[in-house]
């Protein structure tokens, strides 16, 4: 059942693990997540590569030991010609799909970001970003009330997107 008050809920980040995929694969297969998402498979076999990378990280947002969403972080600078690399050091991106369907529009999404990117900022970040399609007007609406702002539209190998970003306060020479 959502919650009236997301911003008063605290969400666990664990990695994903092998029993997670069935899961994200209902999830893929959403109206939700299919607008946005490829093929299942494919995107399975994905995320399956992101376990072992050292560049991405596949984790699942919990909410009282329930999976609710799934949130991985990347370093653009840790891939050849990823198209983010233009981005300060110490950059780290995001990307966020809310799972169950009756979440969407209950302000979770944007109090998942605001906690994960304290705690990237927290690690060290200094700028977070996030790569929503420009047709994708709920997810910018859910990453602007989480702070971030846009820098532009690019064109890359994911198609079009609109680059945001947030950078870290403690990094802020004004």
């Amino acid at each position: 059942m959502p919650r009236s008050e997301p911003s008063d809920d605290t969400y666990d980040f664990r990695a994903v693990e092998e029993a997670d995929l069935p899961l994200l694969e209902q999830w893929i297969r959403q109206p939700h997540w299919a607008e946005w998402w490829g093929d299942p498979v494919r995107e399975i076999a994905e995320i399956r590569e992101h376990m072992d990378s050292v560049s991405v990280e596949p984790l699942i947002v919990e909410l009282d030991g329930r999976p609710i969403a799934y949130l991985q972080s990347y370093d653009p600078h840790l891939e050849d010609d990823h198209p983010y690399a233009d981005q300060p050091f110490g950059t780290l991106g995001v990307d966020l799909s809310i799972g169950p369907a009756e979440l969407i529009n209950g302000g979770h999404g944007s109090a998942i970001l605001r906690q994960f990117v304290e705690e990237l900022f927290g690690e060290g970040a200094a700028r977070v970003i996030i790569d929503p399609s420009p047709d994708n007007t709920r997810a910018i609406a859910a990453y602007t009330k989480a702070g971030f702002r846009p820098l532009g539209e690019r064109t890359s190998e994911y198609g079009r997107v609109l680059l945001m970003a947030i950078d870290n306060p403690e990094d802020d020479p004004s």
